[in-house]
Parts: structure tokens; C-alpha cells; sequence
């Protein structure tokens, strides 16, 4: 029987994204709304990395199973690599889309526009209930525009223009997405770890 692996966040578009890139791993992927109401596990750490560690061996111990979490965000770099580990909640409502890239425009507008070079980086920790057992990293160049563009995608995709792309990430398609993005490149590194744990 292949082994349950949750994964460990509450927004359904970035479990459905995960779930596509760890798809072809021998495993149970598992949503963590199958667990009922678990506790959400506070993002009150101040790296991606210490984040996702406690994501992910916070709601391992919540289900008893190993557990993938992640925890992203973007880096501008006028800005000092703002928003960052705030990325989801610097508008000041947390996974309001709107309110945080009008904050990042707000935030943007007294820089010139070819200094808005930026990244999304994404850290992804893997744990049982026990112990964190990997830590993989990924990051996604790019720059911002203030011409949003492109329905598919969350959060910042439609300001993010992708380095040689020419396309902001909400343009592209999934199938491209899964392939270059911050969070496909980090969990890419993860599926190499976990075939090994596994």
C-alpha cells in the first residue's frame, strides 16, 4: 500500500498545483480537508524555511501522517526583497489578492519602472510527527509590471512577468506553470528526496 502523504495547506489552488507536480510520485496524496478542522499552523516565523518546517511538522502532528508544506512568496527587489515572508498578508487581510497587489503598486510607484526586477522563491519542508526530514528550495526571476495580465495563477501571477517568457505567470498555462515556477522547482527537488525516503 503506498504511504499517505498530506498536503499540508488550506488554499485549494496551491494544493491542486502541488498535488499535479507530486502527481506521478507512488503515493496517497492527500488534501488536508480529509483531517476536518485542524488548526491552522501561524506563518509567524521570520524565513520561508523556518515557515514551511513549521507547517509541515505542525500538521503532521495534527494528522498523524508525513506532510508536505510550503511557504512562498515574493521578493522585489526596489523594494528589499518586500513583500516576502508577508507576501499573502501584506495588503493587511490575509489571501486577499487585490488588496495585496494594490499595495504592491502603491508600494512600487515612487521607484522607476526597469528597477522593478523581482522573484518568487518557495521553500518546501517535508516532516513526519516526529521530525522534519527535508528541506528543498526554489526560486522563479522575473519582473513586475503594473499592467496585470492573465486569469490563471493566484496571488502576484498576473503582475510577475517571467524571465524569457515575456508573459506574466497567470498567462501561462498550468502544464508550463508546473514546470518553471518557484513552487514546481522546489517540490521537483523534494520528489527526488522523497523517492529516495520512500
Amino acid at each position: 500500500m503506498a504511504r499517505r502523504l498530506v498536503i499540508g495547506t488550506k488554499n485549494r489552488k496551491k494544493c491542486e498545483e502541488i498535488a499535479a507536480i507530486l502527481g506521478d510520485l507512488d503515493v496517497a496524496l492527500a488534501p488536508l480537508s480529509d483531517y476536518g478542522e485542524v488548526a491552522t499552523v501561524a506563518e509567524s516565523e521570520t524565513t520561508f524555511e523556518e515557515n514551511a518546517k513549521a507547517k509541515a511538522l505542525g500538521y503532521a502532528r495534527a494528522t498523524g501522517e508525513w506532510v508536505v508544506a510550503d511557504d512562498s512568496g515574493l521578493e522585489v527587489d526596489p523594494l528589499g526583497g518586500r513583500p516576502g515572508v508577508l507576501s499573502s498578508r501584506w495588503g493587511g487581510e490575509d489571501g486577499n489578492d487585490r488588496l495585496n497587489n494594490e499595495t504592491l503598486m502603491r508600494a512600487l510607484a515612487a521607484h522607476p519602472k526597469e528597477t522593478w526586477t523581482a522573484r518568487f522563491r518557495c521553500v518546501v519542508a517535508l516532516a513526519t510527527p516526529e521530525r522534519v526530514l527535508a528541506v528543498t528550495e526554489g526560486a522563479c526571476e522575473g519582473r513586475i509590471t503594473d499592467e496585470p495580465a492573465g486569469r490563471n495563477g493566484f496571488g502576484y501571477d498576473p503582475h510577475f512577468v517571467v524571465e524569457g517568457y515575456g508573459r506574466t505567470m497567470a498567462e501561462l498555462g498550468a502544464e508550463t506553470k508546473n514546470a518553471l515556477s518557484h513552487r514546481a522547482r522546489a517540490l521537483t527537488a523534494m520528489k527526488e528526496r522523497l523517492e529516495k525516503l520512500l
